[in-house]
């Protein structure tokens, strides 16, 4: 099996990785959806977007980390183990 180009993180930090890269795309997306409503496709929604993400993601990250053993527990609580 090939090597890949990078060294890869342990195991043991998906439980951090995976809300990390989670809440990068949904705040990157949610917030240029918002502000671009707010403000229409105008050089200050260029401005303002990066902060609306910035402050979106601050939120959304620790947020994640909080909540995704619970999200893991209604998922297991709805959803029949596989076999």
């Amino acid at each position: 099996m090939p090597r890949p180009a990078f060294r890869r993180l342990p195991a043991r930090y998906a439980a951090v990785v995976m809300p990390f890269i989670l809440s990068v795309l949904m705040t990157f997306v949610v917030s240029g959806i918002a502000t671009l409503k707010a403000l229409g496709p105008t050089a200050e929604f260029l401005q303002t977007w990066p902060s609306s993400w910035a402050l979106s993601w601050l939120v959304a990250f620790p947020t994640l980390l909080l909540v995704l053993p619970l999200v893991r527990r209604l998922v297991a609580f709805v959803v029949a183990p596989p076999g």
